[in-house]
Formats: C-alpha cells, sequence, structure tokens
C-alpha cells in the first residue's frame, strides 16, 4: 500500500485543510502520476503530484524532518491560525515553512501565557495531545484565595465540572503575600479553562495563570515572551519516546539554523509585546506586572506577562 492519502499529504505540506483540499480534488485540479486524482488515491516517495499544474515537492511523512519550536505566548494572543476579530494569533510570530505547516499542540486560552509546543508532524501532535497519552501539563497559577487543605484534597481527589470529572494531579504551594497566592499545579488532560474551572468550582478565582512545562519540555529559561526557540535531536526524541513514536532520521538541528539557537541561548532576544504590535496598541497603557514565587531564575519582571 502507498504511503498515505492523497488529500492528507496535500494539507499536510500546507496547502490548506483536508477538507478543501478534498474539494480541489473534485474539483479536477489535481494529477498524480499526470493521471486525474480522485478522493482517496493514495502517494508515495516519487510520484509527481500536480496541483493547477503546478509540481508539489512531495516527501514522504515518515522521511520528514521533524521539527518541534517552543513558543512563550504573551497575554493577549488569539490560539488559532486566523480570527474573525483580527486579534493577534500565536502562529503569526512562527517562522514559514515551505509545503509544510505548524500544528499547534494544546492551546492557551487570550489572558494566559507561557509555553505552548508547536511541530510539523500532524501524528505527534495528536499523540501528545490526546487524553490516553497521559501526558502531564505544569502550570504557575496565582489565585485570589486560600486552598485550604480540605480544597486541595477535593481538587486532587476529583471535581464534577459541566464536561465531567477532572482533577489536578498534584498542587504545591509557591508563596505569596496577602491574598493573592501563587500555586504550581500538574494535570493530564487539555480540556478548554480547565485550571480555571478547577478553582472556580472551590470559589477561587485564578488572576495569572503560566505554563511551565508540557510533556518533557519545560519552558526554557532564556526564552522571552513572543519568542520561540527551535528544539535540537536530542528534546525532540524525548517526546516521540512519551507517546511512543519512532526517531526520525535528520530530526534537530543543523549547520546554521543550530549556531543561531546557541546564540539565542546564550544572549537572548528581547521580549516582544502584544500590545507594542501595531499603532492603536502603541498608545495604551501597559500592565504593571508584580514580582511572584511563581517567577523562574532572574528573568526580569517584564517577561512575567503570565495571565490565563
Amino acid at each position: 500500500m502507498k504511503d498515505e492519502k492523497l488529500q492528507k499529504a496535500l494539507a499536510r505540506m500546507g496547502l490548506g485543510s483536508r477538507r478543501q483540499m478534498e474539494e480541489v480534488i473534485k474539483a479536477g485540479r489535481v494529477t498524480v502520476n499526470n493521471g486525474p486524482a480522485t478522493i482517496g488515491d493514495r502517494v508515495e516517495q516519487g510520484d509527481e503530484i500536480r496541483v493547477d499544474g503546478r509540481q508539489i515537492k512531495y516527501t514522504s511523512e515518515n522521511e520528514k524532518r521533524r521539527r518541534v519550536i517552543a513558543y512563550y505566548k504573551p497575554e493577549g494572543e488569539v490560539c488559532s491560525a486566523k480570527d474573525p476579530e483580527g486579534r493577534p494569533t500565536v502562529f503569526e510570530r512562527l517562522p514559514k515553512l515551505t509545503h509544510d505547516r505548524w500544528v499547534m499542540v494544546g492551546r492557551l486560552d487570550i489572558n494566559s501565557t507561557g509555553l505552548l509546543l508547536f511541530t510539523n508532524d500532524g501524528e505527534m501532535a495528536h499523540r501528545l495531545m490526546h487524553p490516553s497519552s497521559e501526558v502531564t501539563r505544569e502550570y504557575a497559577v496565582r489565585v485570589l484565595g486560600e486552598v485550604t487543605p480540605d480544597i486541595a484534597r477535593a481538587l486532587t481527589a476529583g471535581v464534577m465540572l459541566e464536561d465531567g470529572m477532572a482533577q489536578f494531579e498534584d498542587i504545591k504551594e509557591g508563596g505569596g503575600e496577602g491574598v493573592n497566592k501563587w500555586y504550581h499545579v500538574k494535570l493530564k488532560e487539555g480540556r478548554n479553562r480547565e485550571v480555571r474551572r478547577l478553582f472556580e468550582s472551590q470559589g477561587l478565582k485564578v488572576s495569572r495563570l503560566l505554563r511551565t512545562r508540557y510533556g518533557t519540555i519545560a519552558l526554557p529559561k532564556e526564552l522571552r515572551t513572543g519568542r520561540f526557540l527551535e528544539l535540537d535531536k536530542k528534546d525532540i526524541n524525548t517526546l516521540t519516546d512519551l507517546v511512543s513514536l519512532r526517531p526520525r532520521y535528520g530530526t534537530g538541528l543543523h549547520g546554521a539554523a543550530k549556531e543561531k539557537q546557541e546564540r539565542i541561548k546564550n544572549k537572548p532576544l528581547k521580549a516582544r509585546r502584544t500590545d507594542n504590535r501595531s499603532d492603536s496598541r502603541s498608545n495604551s497603557a501597559k500592565p504593571k506586572s508584580s514580582a511572584s514565587p511563581a517567577s523562574r531564575g532572574t528573568r526580569n519582571t517584564r517577561d512575567r506577562n503570565d495571565k490565563r
């Protein structure tokens, strides 16, 4: 059997969604090896694929170099490719791909910040997000109020939310003064606003939320808000091992790309703010950041715009 379905291959190479590619195939705009293509056709390395007469460079998904990016999402960006309201999206700052596309691993709501992973391997993204994989996510959360021992036991034992039972795998105090307290929590799901809803079920309000880890990847200390780093072979392979995927040849950084990443690690780029990205935002007041026990290392407080 050939490697993969044609519509999947075209979508994976960044030409559109799988449904859009099905429509393009139905319209007779695609040929494979000089013959008209149909829905369900399968292709493999060496096949000549053309869309509207233009040849598409096809690389088998099993042979394509696997890439993963760690992005520090700032507050105010939307986790979607396009936003009907015109708000900035997390995809706008990612490096451009040719005949390929970035797939987001998990989501953060517009008021959340922290680690987002992107990969060009759709199967890897699917496995990392699927509940059956039980991949741990970690967050630093600032809560208005105190998590008493009874509340902590309830949150780790399980709470019935509107979409079913949910629970933290672990919850630890992170310090703080006055009515605002920091906590570090872990969970193995990625349901919509799950962290916030768990705390809200106990009458507590989350005022800030920062994702600090996804699976085996922690938010890099040298990474600044609005910036990304591409992961090297070792880190990528720890993720694939986590979800039982085989390594791929050529995975990781090489040559100039590897040298560039080393320079960024040694001299991190400055943070980029969502509210500085257009003239309409440039004159708006910047939110004040407060130092917190959840902050990592000696990172400047300007890099802690960590709400969810």
